[in-house]
């Protein structure tokens, strides 16, 4: 027998370290269906790869995204709407050309003033 740290290792101390716990718990988590429930509700709670920290994590995404859908369904129906407007009206049409793509007439000049900060 060695000495000292390795008696720790030894099988003996072992098996009696774990008959000495389970000596000490209630008769009913000895039981084969309470150990495997026990043990089946930590994996599915902790350790398993849909766990349930990945669940909430992936409800709050999917929260997320569904508000930034209803942004975009909004955005989109402004823009239909927008089209609808300047292909309708020759006239907003041409002001829309002109302001935001700085188109011009022929006989026109185009002075563009660049406001300093």
């Amino acid at each position: 027998m060695l000495p000292g740290f390795f008696y720790f290792w030894e099988i003996d101390y072992i098996s009696s370290m774990i008959s000495r716990f389970f000596k000490n718990l209630p008769p009913y988590t000895r039981n084969f269906y309470f150990l495997f429930t026990f043990f089946f509700l930590i994996w599915m709670l902790f350790l398993d790869s849909n766990d349930v920290f990945t669940q909430l994590r992936l409800s709050r995404k999917l929260s997320d995204l569904e508000a930034q859908k209803e942004y975009y369904l909004e955005k989109i129906e402004e823009v239909r709407q927008d089209r609808h407007e300047l292909l309708s009206d020759s006239d907003l049409l041409e002001k829309f050309a002109r302001e935001r793509y700085m188109m011009k007439k022929p006989t026109e000049d185009l002075y563009i003033i660049v406001a300093e900060e």
